[in-house]
């Protein structure tokens, strides 16, 4: 039986995750995590690490101070930077990472926030996310630093984002 693993980020995970990533042809370099941990030794974020019979297998973060306006305003925890490797979806590693960042967040607020992008590339997030109760925030589609107005051009790319948020603690009538 497959035994997952979470776990807090230890600063030696760096060039792993980043090697992880690259196998699957994403470059995440070893700085990003290195970063991720100083902010988590200084208290901005908590990094989850999922790990399938001790081999890393996916991770997420917890920021306390998002940097959408409206979470921040707000209190929201920002649920972010939610990735499991291709190799390892489908085995409820995505939901079990999802569930431990859901009560981090709970340490601080009843809600829970997060973003997600609006082309494809986001579906099964975005079908995730849903399925786990998060909704839009009702503030529309946010890039970069603005809202996108009614006939506003703009690129769709991974800095246009669509914000939800979950009440957390409330029963959920889904199966993941």
């Amino acid at each position: 039986m497959n035994t997952i693993h979470i776990r807090h980020l230890d600063k030696q995970d760096a060039q792993v995750i980043s090697q992880a990533f690259q196998e699957q042809g994403w470059y995440k370099p070893s700085e990003l995590y290195e970063r991720y941990w100083e902010e988590q030794q200084q208290g901005a974020r908590i990094t989850l690490i999922a790990e399938l019979d001790g081999q890393f297998a996916g991770y997420v973060n917890v920021i306390w101070t998002s940097d959408y306006p409206s979470f921040q305003e707000q209190g929201i925890p920002e649920i972010s930077d939610f990735n499991v490797l291709m190799k390892f979806r489908r085995r409820g590693i995505g939901s079990r990472l999802m569930d431990h960042a859901e009560t981090v967040a709970m340490e601080r607020s009843d809600t829970a926030g997060l973003g997600v992008g609006i082309y494809a590339d986001y579906g099964n997030a975005q079908v995730l996310y849903a399925l786990r109760g998060y909704i839009p925030d009702g503030r529309g589609v946010y890039k970069s630093d603005h809202y996108l107005q009614p006939g506003e051009e703009t690129v769709i790319d991974d800095d246009v984002v669509l914000y939800l948020t979950k009440k957390l603690g409330q029963a959920q009538n889904i199966k993941l």
